[in-house]
């Protein structure tokens, strides 16, 4: 498979762990997810508008957090309207965002973004619910 995530090319990092069975590196957690990612797991806000054909719509705090889980890093965020971030992930140096395509062409600057914080996005009671389903629906899948 082909990918066409932002990043892809420097997405050559190595789980931290061995917690997430057959998920070594983000192009296994890409493609796991890819079978995951659901109405369920998008942010309340998007839901609906998303789709199979846009499985990352608004899942992107979520799947940031859960890179940084396997393969640790930071997250960072891309300032958007109404005060949101899109997040994303940097392992040393490696900069990839597993759910870039919900923007389709448009160009997003991966570049001096403010670090995020699971303790703040957390606190959402709605979005830490979703974190937690992606990270059993990760766990269980066959």
């Amino acid at each position: 498979m082909g990918y066409v995530f932002y990043g892809w090319e420097q997405a050559d990092v190595s789980a931290m762990n061995d917690e997430y069975k057959g998920i070594n590196t983000p192009f296994d957690l890409y493609d796991a997810l890819s079978e995951i990612w659901c109405e369920e797991t998008c942010a309340p806000r998007l839901r609906e508008k998303w789709s199979t054909d846009n499985k990352t719509l608004g899942q992107c705090s979520i799947t940031a957090f859960l890179v940084q889980d396997i393969f640790g890093g930071k997250v960072y965020g891309i300032p958007r309207e109404g005060g949101n971030f899109h997040c994303y992930n940097d392992v040393g140096g490696h900069v990839f965002d597993l759910t870039s395509e919900q923007f389709g062409d448009e160009v997003l600057s991966y570049e001096n973004n403010p670090e995020q914080f699971r303790e703040i996005h957390f606190s959402k009671k709605e979005k830490k619910e979703r974190y937690e389903m992606l990270k059993h629906m990760l766990k269980i899948r066959g």
